[in-house]
C-alpha cells in the first residue's frame, strides 16, 4: 500500500510494477484519496473510507486523464466531507441507479390499480396520451414541480380542460404516493404536493328539451347501430351512468319488482335503480341472445361495448345537439324529475349520489318547481290580493 506525494506530475509518471496486475497510491495529504494504476496502463483514481458502521467501502471518482488530477482532487474532498457528517456517497450513487423511469414505475402502478379500481382504463388512458409522452423517460428525481406546473397550463392553453388536467395531477401524483409507500427509490419527496389543482366547475348543465328529445330518437332510431336505440332510452328513464348500462346483466333486474341491481356503482357499494314502466317497456323490446348475459351488448361479439362514443357523436349531430354528452341524459333525467316535484333527496337516492352535496347541483331546477307549486296554491283561491 505505497503512500506517496499525489500530485499531477506523479500522476502523468506512474506506472505498474511488471509483476502485478494492479498497484493503489495512496495520497499522502488526502486521506482515502487513490490512485490506481493498472498493468494495462489504465489509471483512475478512487476515494477509500469506512461508512458508518465501520465498513470500507470505496468508490470510483473517474478514468485519468479523462478526469484531471485537480478535478479528482477537488471531487475527492467533496466526497470526503460528506463521509464526515455521516453520509455514504457510495451507497447514494448505487441507490441512484435504482431510480426507475416514469415509464417503469407506470407499469407497476397499472397492475395494482387495475386489482380494485374500476375506472382504471382511464388511468392508462391519461398514462398514455398525456403523461408517459412527455415524462415516460425521466426518472422520478428528475421531475420538478415547476416544470410539472408549467405542462400543466399548457395542456390548458391548448383545450384541454381543467377537470381533465386535475386528473393528470390526480393520476401522477398517487404514483409517486404508492412508489413512496414501496420504498422505491427517488420517490422521497412527491413533486406533485405543492402544485395546486385548476378550479374546475364541473356542474356543466346540459339537459335536452322535449323537442330535442324527439330530435334524438328519429336520430338513434336511424342509426346503424340497433342497440343505440336501447341504450339512449334506458339512460334517460333511469339516469344510469353509461358504463353502468353497458356491463348491465339481466340476472340484475327484477321486473316483477321493478328494480335494477347495480352491484358496484361509482362509490364502490350496490344501490338499486326503481324502473319506471316506460323503463320496463323498452326493456321488454331489448333482444336477448341465448348463453350472452349482458342486456345490451354488442351484437358480433356478444361483450359489452368498450365506449359507444363514435355512433353516438353521430346521432347527436345528426339530432342537431353536438353539445349533448351521454352524460348529459342521466342531467336530463335528473331535471325531469325534479321538474315535475321530486325532491333533491328523491333524486340523489335514485342516481346514486354518495353526498348530498353532490345533488345540491339540481338545486336550482327544484327551487324552480318550489315557485311553479308556490304560484299554483297562490292563484287557487281566484282572489287578487294586491287589487
Amino acid at each position: 500500500m505505497p503512500v506517496v506525494s499525489l500530485d499531477a506530475t506523479f500522476v502523468l509518471t506512474a506506472t505498474c510494477p511488471p509483476d502485478k496486475r494492479k498497484v493503489d497510491f495512496y495520497s499522502d495529504k488526502l486521506s482515502g484519496f487513490i490512485l490506481e494504476v493498472r498493468a494495462n496502463g489504465g489509471k483512475s483514481f478512487h476515494l477509500r473510507y469506512k461508512d458508518a458502521y465501520g465498513r470500507l467501502r470505496q468508490m470510483r471518482i473517474g478514468p485519468y486523464p479523462d478526469i484531471s488530477f485537480e478535478k479528482a482532487k477537488r471531487e475527492a474532498l467533496k466526497l470526503r466531507s460528506r463521509v464526515v457528517v455521516g453520509e455514504n456517497p457510495l451507497e447514494d450513487k448505487q441507490t441512484k441507479r435504482l431510480v426507475p423511469t416514469v415509464q417503469e414505475l407506470s407499469v407497476r402502478y397499472l397492475d395494482y390499480v387495475r386489482t380494485y379500481k374500476r375506472s382504471h382504463a382511464n388511468d392508462a388512458r391519461a398514462l398514455r396520451l398525456h403523461i408517459l409522452p412527455k415524462f415516460g423517460r425521466m426518472r422520478l428525481d428528475e421531475l420538478e414541480p415547476e416544470a410539472i406546473a408549467v405542462w400543466f397550463r399548457k395542456k390548458v392553453e391548448e383545450g384541454l380542460s381543467p377537470a381533465s388536467v386535475n386528473f393528470l395531477h390526480v393520476v401522477l401524483g398517487y404514483m409517486f404516493k404508492l412508489a413512496a409507500q414501496w420504498k422505491i427509490p427517488g420517490a422521497e419527496v412527491n413533486p406533485l404536493g405543492t402544485i395546486p389543482h385548476f378550479e374546475a366547475n364541473n356542474s356543466r348543465e346540459r339537459y335536452l328539451t322535449a323537442a330535442e328529445t324527439e330530435r334524438v330518437k328519429a336520430a338513434i332510431e336511424a342509426s346503424p347501430n340497433r342497440q343505440l336505440r336501447f341504450i339512449v332510452p334506458l339512460l334517460l328513464l333511469t339516469g344510469a351512468r353509461k358504463r353502468e348500462l353497458l356491463d348491465a346483466r339481466w340476472e340484475h333486474f327484477d321486473l316483477d319488482m321493478r328494480r335494477w341491481r347495480i352491484p358496484h356503482s361509482k362509490n364502490g357499494k350496490a344501490r338499486h335503480v326503481p324502473l319506471s314502466q316506460a323503463a320496463l317497456d323498452v326493456l321488454a323490446q331489448v333482444p336477448r341472445w341465448d348463453g350472452c348475459p349482458f342486456v345490451v351488448p354488442n351484437p358480433q361479439t356478444k361483450k359489452p361495448y368498450k365506449d359507444i362514443f363514435y355512433v353516438w357523436n353521430k346521432a347527436r349531430t345528426e339530432a342537431g345537439v353536438p353539445d349533448v354528452r351521454i352524460h348529459d341524459l342521466r342531467h336530463t333525467f335528473a331535471s325531469n324529475v325534479i321538474s315535475n316535484g321530486q325532491s333533491l333527496y328523491v333524486v340523489g337516492q335514485i342516481l346514486g349520489h354518495a353526498r348530498v352535496t353532490t345533488s345540491q347541483r339540481y338545486s336550482h331546477l327544484s327551487q324552480d318547481s318550489l315557485l311553479l307549486a308556490a304560484d299554483v296554491g297562490a292563484a287557487a283561491t281566484g282572489i287578487d290580493w294586491a287589487a
